[in-house]
């Protein structure tokens, strides 16, 4: 025999245990034996007649709970048994209130109990009104955002998207009377750390110990969730690059999949704990990434209950309605499996899963492939060396004769001048889709080492530019012919 979630045994009776009766109600139910030591062996209990008839009272009166206590024989010993259900309601002994987790008790304080009290009054943290905050507060450009995705995958119809500002709010339950919830806070302010500490993603890059630069992504969910995965790709995260066909295809590998690390942000913002003050953090090292998410998991849930298959319990619910409806995500409980089938689809190795107290931590160990490609590169300057420049030029220049053909040179052409900010280079290769300028021209740029940030320390800055490098400017000289003989 072992303790368990719903089993606890004590060898004398205390009325300190009636805490372990109180753990029990706001958990799942269980049973307290009274006369057994932590090894299960049955020890007795000398009062067990008097307190057969005391304790019945005694946990109605100090927990106002109604629990079975019986009277047990085994080897001769009388042993108690005190058998609680689940409560609906959250039950306090002496005005402290506690949870059955595992096999342990947890004394519930600050965010935690504020959950278990959301939870027994049918409530989310989400869902509550949050007064002070009024829709003309709100982002204008982060329902422009919204309308775009949630009108590209069909998930609203086009009255609803027709909507005012008010209107849509309401028809994606984010309102409650006059006040907004926290959820539409969350979702379309333009700064919810106004309102809510930890509303926010850290990157950072760590060499051993040391870390080397950080950014802070802030604004509105659906802001965090596009710039914290362009920032990882942009500036943390460099591609290893080969061509293919004869050198025509251009073919980018991450050191972690792109796919799996858009899931794993997007299951971070969507059901981390923003009561918690603390953000999501994301540390990058040269072998591996680390994404920290300040979550609570559903009551009873483990590690192994996120790795198998599960239904959907987001601990924000009015959140992942709004992502659902823009597309951005499913709602079938299969986000850990997604990020796992997208690093085994690309070959890469698969995410290590760790829960504890204060979160989970999800690591993504780089691919050895990649890490074997990027040692071709400069680690400092992340400049391609003079080894992969010609092997870049060889392959970019001999079958590409017409510049204009290939999105890498055009833009490399367009900052032979000097450096300029990413708007006027877009403007300049007469591009108007912001994600296709991004994808085929900048990003494969940065990542070969062609063009480099002028403040790679900010990402965000708006005074951000991009120059070439050694690379680029070498891309761009004119090619000598071999003298006759």
């Amino acid at each position: 025999m072992t303790e368990s979630q719903t089993t606890e045994w004590k060898e004398s009776w205390r009325d300190d245990h009636l805490a372990q009766v109180c753990g029990f109600a706001n958990a799942q139910g269980g049973t307290l034996v009274i006369g057994r030591n932590d090894k299960g062996v049955a020890v007795g209990l000398r009062d067990a007649n008097k307190l057969l008839e005391d304790l019945p009272n005694k946990i109605r009166d100090l927990l106002g709970v109604v629990a079975q206590v019986n009277l047990l024989h085994e080897d001769g010993k009388d042993l108690l048994e005190i058998t609680t259900p689940a409560y609906p309601n959250p039950i306090s002994y002496r005005g402290h209130y506690y949870l059955r987790s595992g096999s342990t008790l947890q004394e519930l304080k600050g965010a935690a109990l504020d959950q278990l009290l959301l939870r027994r009054y049918g409530r989310t943290w989400d869902g509550s009104p949050w007064p002070g905050v009024g829709v003309d507060d709100l982002s204008p450009a982060a329902f422009k955002q919204f309308r775009q995705l949630a009108q590209n995958k069909g998930r609203l119809d086009a009255v609803a998207l027709a909507e005012s500002d008010a209107g849509l709010l309401e028809k994606l339950k984010l309102t409650e009377g006059a006040y907004l919830k926290r959820a539409a806070v969350l979702l379309f302010h333009p700064d919810p750390t106004r309102y809510f500490t930890g509303a926010f993603v850290k990157i950072g890059y760590f060499d051993a110990a040391e870390i080397r630069y950080h950014d802070l992504i802030e604004g509105d969910l659906f802001t965090q969730a596009r710039q914290t995965l362009d920032v990882l790709l942009l500036k943390y995260l460099r591609a290893a690059i080969h061509y293919e066909d004869n050198g025509l295809v251009r073919v980018e590998r991450y050191p972690a999949p792109r796919e799996a690390l858009r899931e794993a942000v997007l299951n971070a913002l969507i059901h981390r704990d923003y009561a918690n003050t603390a953000p999501i953090q994301i540390r990058v090292y040269d072998d591996k990434l680390m994404l920290w998410n300040p979550a609570i998991l559903p009551p009873g849930w483990t590690r192994e209950t996120l790795l198998a298959p599960h239904n959907s319990q987001p601990h924000n619910p009015d959140v992942a309605n709004a992502f659902f409806r823009a597309g951005e995500i499913e709602t079938w409980g299969r986000g850990i499996a997604r990020i796992f089938a997208a690093c085994r689809s690309e070959g890469a190795p698969e995410p290590l899963l760790k829960v504890d107290a204060t979160g989970f931590w999800l690591e993504f160990p780089f691919d050895p492939a990649y890490l074997r490609a990027m040692r071709q590169t400069d680690p400092v300057t992340g400049e391609v060396t003079a080894q992969v420049t010609a092997q870049v030029t060889a392959q970019v220049t001999d079958p590409v004769t017409d510049p204009v053909t290939d999105p890498v040179i055009q833009l490399l052409h367009a900052l032979a001048h000097g450096p300029l900010p990413p708007s006027v280079i877009q403007k300049t290769l007469g591009l108007k889709h912001r994600p296709t300028f991004r994808a085929n021209y900048l990003y494969p740029a940065l990542n070969g080492g062609l063009i480099e940030m002028t403040i790679p320390e900010t990402t965000n800055s708006r005074l951000q530019k991009y120059r070439l490098t050694a690379a680029g400017r070498a891309l761009l000289q004119p090619r000598k012919e071999p003298p006759t003989p």
